[in-house]
């Protein structure tokens, strides 16, 4: 069975980043855009990031383009505007497609991992998020509208366990 740390992605610099480099340690993965009625969770994002990132918890950002051509940014712009707006320190990534024949092979993971409503697989929109526990399965998947402080008692459980 593979998990979440078997996979690899681009960093928004270029750079190759191997998941496994996250092991033992609680994740929130989430597609996200700069131009979305949920652009202003990145600031929730980076208070968990800020707040656990020390017991072994990182928020990882995947910028996405699928919805509402939200996120036309180039990797420089995005993340130049994550930084100067919302002070985002958690690692982003190059955008990517999270549904579709071109979706990232971690995307395909979690949404075969864990479901929507009624079982779908798709992604809906923006700042959909996946909880992953320290083993790298997933924990749990959040609609979009889930407020990034919602989710602070589920990652305190993971953590504690």
């Amino acid at each position: 069975m593979s998990t979440v740390f078997d996979f690899s992605a681009v960093g928004l610099a270029g750079q190759p980043v191997n998941l496994a480099q996250y092991h033992d340690q609680v994740l929130l993965i989430v597609n996200t855009a700069s131009a979305c009625g949920f652009t202003p969770q990145y600031a929730g994002l980076e208070k968990l990031h800020e707040r656990f990132q020390g017991r072994g918890f990182a928020v990882l950002g995947f910028p996405c383009n699928q919805f509402g051509a939200q996120e036309k940014g180039t990797h420089e712009e995005i993340g130049a505007f994550c930084e100067k707006n919302y002070g985002v320190t958690f690692p982003l990534f190059a955008k990517i497609d999270v549904n579709g024949a071109n979706a990232h092979p971690l995307f395909q993971h979690l949404k075969k991992d864990a479901p929507g409503l009624l079982g779908t697989e798709a992604i809906k929109w923006n700042f959909t998020k996946f909880l992953v526990r320290k083993d790298g399965t997933v924990a749990k998947r959040y609609a979009p509208a889930t407020k990034p402080e919602e989710i602070t008692g589920d990652i305190e459980a993971l953590l504690a366990g």
